[in-house]
């Protein structure tokens, strides 16, 4: 892993509380689909987010920070962001896109865990090809919230091995979706996932649901990833 001074590109308003933020930098950095970086604050504060595009020899980092008033631990690297540059730690993670056995795949991701999935499917895009069926399930507070929502209906019908799940908490009027939280939604469709890889991302006292409540229903171990296990 490397530490790199990046320059800003650019910070982008996703919605009114998630940023997209460009990140170039000096150097191709490999990294699988799925892993992080750490934004590098102070020799004992690093913190980490979601690599959001997937490997590609651009030289760029797309992460994607929520920025609510009260989130001071997201907001403080924003504001250090737009000074222009930022050190980066990378990659990090152990919890990246391998699926030698080519089992079904789910994506489960709450909020801002999203850039986990996308780094995933987006190494699926750039080689044009899905080679076995992929599930996302995203979930939100809002419709809203789920700022690639057009986007991924999209990619759900050129592509037939994918298949788009959104999931939110308040929903529209006439609204036909799943609605809760996401990871029931995955459970009211699945009553076996002996078959499935499952990768999650979001809040930690969802990964850790996920972790409690996927065995019994025939998840093993082996096959559930996420770098919040790693800390809860």
């Amino acid at each position: 892993m490397a530490e790199l001074l990046c320059r800003v590109e650019s910070i982008e308003a996703l919605t009114p509380l998630v940023c997209a933020v460009t990140l170039q930098l000096d150097e191709v950095i490999e990294f699988e689909p799925g892993q992080y970086a750490q934004a590098v604050m102070g020799e004992q504060d690093k913190r980490p987010f979601s690599i959001a595009n997937a490997p590609i020899a651009d030289k760029k980092i797309e992460l994607h920070i929520g920025s609510h008033p009260q989130n001071t631990y997201a907001n403080e690297v924003l504001e250090k962001m737009r000074t222009g540059e930022i050190t980066l730690s990378l990659p990090h993670g152990n919890a990246a896109y391998q699926n030698p056995e080519h089992r079904p795949i789910i994506l489960v991701a709450g909020g801002t865990g999203y850039s986990y999935a996308r780094s995933i499917l987006q190494s699926f895009v750039n080689a044009d090809a899905f080679p076995h069926p992929v599930t996302l399930y995203w979930g939100a507070k809002n419709l809203s919230d789920l700022y690639e929502y057009e986007q991924l209906q999209a990619l759900a019908k050129q592509y037939e091995a994918f298949t788009f799940v959104p999931v939110v908490e308040e929903p529209p009027e006439n609204w036909q979706g799943k609605t809760g939280w996401v990871h029931k939604a995955v459970l009211q469709d699945h009553d076996d996932l002996s078959a499935y890889q499952v990768y999650v991302a979001g809040r930690f006292e969802m990964s850790k649901v996920i972790r409690d409540e996927f065995p019994a229903v025939g998840l093993a171990g082996e096959h559930l990833f996420g770098d919040a296990f790693a800390f809860i």
